[in-house]
């Protein structure tokens, strides 16, 4: 399994992937805030056909080094964009394609102004932060906190992220709540990535960020409303906005229409390349 060091944070990271599409960038697999690399689970497989794909598990998550949440900066989004040119580095990728959900995404865009190797983002229900922005919805913040040790408070967070029909298949939540126990960060980096969220503004940097963007939101998403999405695709040069019928996991609750647009995006990239 390897591992990239960054300033003595060490940072697990999985490659998987057919790579038939030939390319010398993979693409990148960016987690949400407290969650484990499990979230790529329904992106994995239809990625991995066409593409190598790396999966690094954000600092306080899976195998990677949780640092002491109350040092500073020790979560910000800064640390865990160096994170990732950790990862880019060890693995000896000269060019990535970057995809991020929520926090995942505020990473991309934060390397993709202070780093040189990403050729293309897909941001997923992310906010570009800053005063016309409101991520974090005020009231959800502590419904989404559950500590990994207590799988009823895990099923209850999937409350503001997940619709119904993803809450009713008793078989799907069991199977998240176990991936969840074993790779979900612990309760106080779960606030920390929180805090990081809340921090985070490239507003008035977009316009510096001229690579091809893909920004997909879920249309009822209540942690990072839909008009966020819009305003970080209208904000960047070559962003383009598509939403999705859903809510927070919409990715996983509509990911063979997510999925579809994934592979259209990243193919068209790397033909261009």
């Amino acid at each position: 399994m390897p591992y990239a060091d960054n300033d003595g944070v060490s940072i697990h990271y999985e490659v998987g992937g057919d790579g038939a599409v030939e390319s010398d960038a993979p693409v990148v697999l960016l987690a949400d805030a407290g969650y484990g690399p499990w979230q790529w689970g329904w992106q994995f497989s239809a990625l991995a056909g066409p593409f190598e794909v790396v999966v690094p598990s954000t600092r306080g998550t899976g195998d990677s080094d949780a640092p002491d949440p109350d040092a500073t900066d020790s979560y910000g989004i800064d640390a865990m964009a160096a994170d990732l040119e950790a990862v880019l580095a060890d693995h000896g990728a000269r060019k990535a394609h970057l995809v991020g959900a929520g926090m995942g995404g505020m990473v991309a865009l934060r390397y993709a102004l202070d780093f040189s190797r990403a050729r293309s983002l897909a941001l997923l229900g992310t906010s570009p932060g800053g005063p016309r922005a409101t991520p974090l919805a005020d009231g959800l913040r502590e419904r989404l906190l559950a500590s990994p040790d207590d799988a009823a408070a895990l099923r209850k967070s999937l409350e503001p992220v997940a619709g119904a029909e993803l809450l009713e298949t008793d078989d799907l939540v069991e199977r998240i709540v176990a991936w969840r126990r074993d790779e979900d960060a612990p309760e106080a980096v779960q606030r920390a990535h929180f805090d990081a969220m809340a921090d985070f503004d490239a507003s008035d940097s977009l316009y510096e960020i001229t690579i091809p963007a893909l920004v997909a939101h879920g249309s009822d998403d209540r942690v990072i409303p839909a008009a966020d999405g819009r305003l970080l695709a209208d904000g960047l040069p070559k962003g383009e906005f598509e939403a999705f019928p859903g809510e927070r996991l919409f990715y996983v609750e509509r990911s063979k229409a997510v999925n579809d647009s994934l592979v259209g995006f990243l193919t068209d990239r790397i033909e261009r390349e």
